[in-house]
Formats: structure tokens, sequence, C-alpha cells
């Protein structure tokens, strides 16, 4: 556990900067998220300065509900992958419409992604699996279970190994894994599930870890994931405690990711790793 906890140190230390190309809805919860963990974030987007801002980043994230900024992901995701610095991809809703299907694929064959977090339909869309996914939210037939869990690995573990990635599919239950190690996270609640960008934060906070700790990219992805879900129980605690709603949850929320101390995640994390 020490490792994860590490890796939540060295943003702290290293307050990497993070340049996400993300979409209105969520572009505010993304930059504060960042600045919460500790990181610097930049929100610039548009295809004429993405390569220069890129040159300055530690981590690219790219976020398929900007759709219209697709050519400014490939474009600084090139440049990026020619400097050797992470580049994190958010496939909101790859298999939801044709135009969603063609631009997750021609990303996937031009940029290389460090890591790739999302649901379980996006996620098995992307393994080339049938999904039941509406929209931004996971299918009910795509939820990963205790009964499905080693099938839902399979797949991730699968397309980690086919694309030489770090792959995250978040849920009730998370797994991360790099096609040869996988770990599955069991922090959260269901209340995240309710609030606008919960998903896009949390791909922006794996950018934070991975552009701090570069070298283990798979430690930072699960660090980045377990600080989320502890996060999202402390605001839980929280709701219920007041008596409040998904609006002071989301506060809250951001509020435990700026507070966070290593030992909090070290002592709130509940992690297995994962073997037939």
């Amino acid at each position: 556990m020490k490792e994860f906890s590490d890796c939540l140190r060295r943003v702290h230390e290293q307050a990497p900067l993070v340049q996400c190309i993300t979409n209105f809805v969520t572009v505010n919860d993304c930059a504060n998220i960042i600045l919460a963990c500790g990181g610097s974030p930049s929100m610039s987007q548009d295809i004429r300065e993405v390569e220069e801002s890129v040159c300055r980043a530690n981590a690219l994230v790219c976020n398929m509900g900007a759709i219209d900024y697709v050519d400014s992901m490939v474009l600084a995701g090139k440049k990026a992958n020619s400097l050797g610095t992470s580049v994190v991809l958010d496939p909101v809703a790859a298999g939801g419409t044709q135009l969603r299907r063609e631009l997750s694929k021609h990303l996937l064959a031009e940029v290389h992604f460090t890591a790739i977090r999302g649901n379980a339909s996006e996620i098995r869309f992307l393994a080339g699996q049938q999904t039941t996914g509406s929209g931004v939210d996971v299918g009910h037939a795509d939820l990963i279970t205790e009964n499905n869990l080693t099938n839902a690995v399979d797949i991730a573990g699968g397309l980690a190994r086919q694309l030489n990635t770090v792959i995250a599919v978040s849920g009730a239950l998370d797994i991360i894994t790099d096609g040869t190690q996988t770990i599955i996270l069991r922090n959260g609640c269901p209340t995240m599930a309710r609030i606008t960008g919960s998903g896009c934060m949390l791909t922006s906070l794996i950018g934070a870890f991975c552009g701090a700790s570069p070298e283990t990219p798979f430690s930072a992805t699960v660090a980045a994931m377990a600080l989320m879900g502890i996060a999202g129980e402390i605001a839980e605690e929280k709701r219920l405690k007041n008596g409040t709603g998904n609006a002071s949850f989301r506060t809250d929320l951001i509020d435990a990711v700026f507070n966070m101390t290593e030992e909090q995640l070290r002592k709130g994390i509940r992690y297995e790793i994962f073997k037939r």
C-alpha cells in the first residue's frame, strides 16, 4: 500500500501540470480536482496551441466529451508521445453513436495512451465487445458484479495487452490492469454517480498521478482511483450526517481530495490482487 501513498506524495511534491482537453460540462470540475490533489491544470484545447502547450505539461488528458476537439487531441497526443509525456484517455460514450465509434478508433490508432479510464460499457466497446451503454451511462447488463468479475478482467486485460496501456474500469467494483497484473478496488459510494463529472474528474486525477509518476503508471492509476473512492466515502458520510444532497456532496468530494493524507490513503484503500 505504501507504493500507492508514495504516488500521492509525489503529486504533492511535484505539482504536475496537467493539460486537459475536456468538455464544457465538466471543465471547471476537472480543473478543481487537479488543484485539490496538488496538481496544476491547463485547459488549453485550441488546435493552434495544443502542441506548444503540451510541451510544458507533465500529462495530457483527452476526454471524448469534447468530441469536437478530437483533432486537437490527436495533435497534442502525438506531440506528447514524442516527448514521453503521459497521455490519459476518457472514452466518453465511445460506443454510443457512429461518430463516437469512429473517432474513438481513430484516437487509438493515432495516439498511444498511458492509461484509459472508462465505465464498463465504454471499455467493452473499445475491446470489440457488445455493449448496452446509453449515452455516458454504463448499461445495466454491462455492470461489473462478483458473478461476472473474471470475464470483465479478461476483457480489460486483453485490451490492456493489445494497446500496451493501463485499463481502468470504474464502477461499484473498479478494475485496474496492465494485462499482467490486476487490482480490484472496492472504494466509493453510489452517490458519486449522482453528480455530473465524477468520471471526468477521476480521469483528470489519473492524469495528475501519471504525470507525477510516469515510470509507474499502473500504481499511479490505482492510487488515483483509490483516492477518488475514499474521498467519495468521506463525502457520503458527511452527506448522511447533515442530510444534504448531491450539490453539497460534490463540494465535499473535492474537499476530501484536497485534505487527503498519505496515511488516509493507506488506511482507507480496500483492494485485492486479482488471482484466478
